[in-house]
């Protein structure tokens, strides 16, 4: 169980990114629905530069995807629904200038993206364990863009039928403590 030292949202809290998924379909209504969490994230200037190509499990673009990722990362991802190559727009549309931001916004994307899971009850599970390159070029991604990490989404699933070595990992990690994250005033090693 996990122990905040101070009292937080639920939401936040019991947020974690489980490995093991039943393989079962997302229908279209509930995916859309996560891609819409993510729609609200704040962002400089009002950008919104988050881009989600996704690939459901039952179509011809799943392979491809999968292909993306790492050996581990398909020893448990081949169970997922879906899998998200999660892309930000590095300059700004209103001025074509670059956005020192794109990356930190694409970020509350994603955790808008995985709260809204978690509280439907379905895994998300962000991984950088794939090939950037690949990606860019399968994807067909323009140079003013760039990847930053692929999520898989399911539906729970048993944690048995996950490889052995995963499956003593399957729980709630903890967090650094607040004395190692913040400081007051100076940056401290």
């Amino acid at each position: 169980m996990r122990n905040p030292t101070h009292q937080i949202q639920p939401l936040l809290l019991n947020r974690w990114s489980p490995r093991a998924m039943s393989g079962e379909q997302i229908d279209d209504r509930e995916l859309m629905a996560l891609f819409e969490a993510a729609r609200w994230a704040p962002s400089s200037y009002n950008g919104q530069p988050w881009r989600f190509v996704y690939a459901k499990r039952e179509t011809t673009h799943w392979q491809k995807f999968f292909d993306l990722l790492v050996p581990f990362n398909q020893s448990w991802a081949n169970n997922a629904s879906v899998l998200i190559v999660v892309i930000s727009k590095n300059v700004f549309d209103h001025n074509g200038q670059p956005c020192q931001t794109h990356s930190f916004d694409t970020g509350a994307a994603w955790e808008n993206f995985a709260l809204e899971a978690s509280a439907r009850g379905l895994v998300a599970h962000g991984m950088q364990g794939f090939d950037y390159t690949a990606a860019k070029s399968v994807l067909g991604v323009p140079d003013e863009y760039t990847v930053e990490a692929m999520i898989a989404i399911g539906k729970p699933g048993k944690k048995e039928d996950l490889p052995v070595e995963l499956q003593e990992r399957e729980s709630p990690s903890d967090r650094r403590p607040l004395s190692e994250i913040v400081m007051e005033g100076l940056f401290q090693t």
